[in-house]
């Protein structure tokens, strides 16, 4: 079920847009409040303690990295980790840095999935608004839609395939603790933005709220 959650959340997400063509902004942008309050929860609540108490003395270096290195990521996929992308000129080809660096964050958010379960689930409902709107983004943009089926198809696999390698290369265990710390960084990183990006203006909006606290307490009873 680990490897399952994300594939199958980005899949539903692309047969949504592909099929219902979603046009209302808000219920996403609450989906992507919820969904980055979730994420954010878990990391603090669960990921966060666990790499501190391997007493390692340098991992908040490792978390400073993995925020840096979103940041790089950002510069050549524009934000689309977190619903933000723009633009409907048309596309002739898959844009590839977009691809790459999507597949490079979906790819490692997975390696902790395999010793902490739930967040396969925190995973997945981040992915599901992000898939509806890169989906949405491509078809506006007249993709190819089998190039858009393999880039979604391509972006459901890469978190699953984290996590099976983090279960099946035992040398990875030895580094558990650094790639989990670099992960949480990516992990603080998307979802802050998530919260602050997913309201106009960043004026206060009771409902976004409400989804951002229904966020936090369902991660505290997971």
């Amino acid at each position: 079920m680990n490897y399952l959650l994300p594939l199958f959340s980005v899949l539903i997400g692309y047969f949504i847009a592909f099929f219902f063509k979603p046009k209302g902004k808000t219920n996403l942008k609450l989906l992507l409040a919820f969904s980055g309050s979730f994420l954010l929860s878990l990391t603090v609540m669960h990921l966060l303690p666990d790499v501190y108490e391997s007493h390692n003395h340098n991992i908040g270096l490792f978390i400073m990295a993995g925020i840096l290195f979103q940041i790089i990521l950002e510069f050549f996929s524009k934000g689309a980790e977190h619903g933000h992308v723009h633009g409907h000129d048309k596309m002739y080809h898959i844009p590839w840095l977009l691809f790459i660096s999507l597949c490079i964050h979906a790819f490692l958010e997975g390696f902790p999935v395999s010793h902490h379960h739930n967040l396969a689930l925190g995973i997945a409902i981040h992915h599901l608004p992000i898939a509806i709107i890169l989906t949405i983004f491509f078809v506006n943009s007249k993709l190819n839609p089998k190039a858009i089926f393999v880039f979604m198809l391509t972006f459901a696999i890469m978190t699953p395939l984290g996590t099976i390698i983090s279960d099946y290369m035992p040398i990875l265990n030895d580094y558990y603790t650094e790639i989990t710390a670099v992960v949480i960084g990516i992990l603080f990183h998307i979802s802050s933005t998530i919260i602050f990006e997913s309201s106009e203006g960043h004026k206060f909006n009771v409902a976004k709220v409400s989804m951002i606290i229904f966020g936090v307490v369902l991660a505290y009873f997971i």
